[in-house]
């Protein structure tokens, strides 16, 4: 069972009004990996991850994760960070923590608690009274703090300073556990790199490389935030 697929994407197709945004896109994750889902705006990431959470269904093609269809049961193996902060600004950090220990059976509170220590955070401040950067680490915290199978992150560093960025990257790569896997989904490669195991380009609704990391940074014997530029003439 070790070598099971923890995530498969079998000819995935989906259209909005005739608009064709993903195409035939196949690929499989195994546990374990830090994956970067790479690709500029507009590429098709958000509305990949959204099929995999069972936000969209798909025109056509199948999404599996260790091996069940998409729907309750992997929605429960899922921990997902949308790329907008979703949570109730009327709320205390803390009141969030305890609706996420409600919801989630695998959520684990001490460790939330730590992570926002870490991060500074107030765990009796309202979220209306924080800045969007930290509403933005505050959720992080929270999907962090799930025992998950995968780990969906859309966009995690939009708006936090370098400083903050390095933290949360250690964070994601001391939180991880080996039997789970976490998809970064950004346009910032260069700030992610160093923690990426593999790499999957997408363009234009279409997969164009997936590749480990270090064998592609050898072939190309540059950084892959350099072989994304040329690839895509940014």
């Amino acid at each position: 069972m070790n070598n099971m697929k923890l995530l498969e994407v079998k000819e995935l197709n989906k259209s909005f009004d005739n608009k064709e945004i993903l195409k035939d896109v196949n690929f499989s994750l195994t546990k374990g990996k830090i994956v970067g889902l790479l690709g500029k705006n507009g590429a098709g990431k958000t509305t990949l991850i959204k099929l995999i959470n069972d936000l969209l269904t798909p025109t056509s093609g199948e999404i599996l994760v260790k091996g069940k269809k998409i729907g309750v049961e992997t929605k429960k193996m899922i921990s997902y960070l949308p790329e907008r902060t979703y949570l109730n600004k009327q709320m205390k950090v803390s009141e969030v923590i305890e609706y996420f220990k409600d919801f989630y059976d695998d959520f684990d509170e001490k460790k939330a608690k730590k992570l926002l220590k870490d991060l500074d955070l107030d765990i009796n401040e309202h979220l209306s009274k924080m800045s969007k950067g930290m509403q933005e680490k505050v959720q992080l915290v929270l999907v962090m703090s799930r025992k998950a199978d995968l780990y969906i992150l859309d966009e995690p560093l939009g708006g936090v300073d370098p400083a903050t960025r390095d933290y949360i990257l250690d964070t994601i790569l001391s939180n991880f556990n080996e039997k789970a896997s976490v998809i970064i989904s950004t346009h910032l490669i260069s700030d992610i790199e160093r923690i990426l195991d593999e790499v999957i380009f997408i363009d234009k609704g279409e997969i164009i490389l997936q590749s480990d990391a270090d064998k592609l940074r050898n072939k190309e014997k540059s950084s892959i935030d350099e072989v994304f530029r040329r690839m895509f003439k940014c």
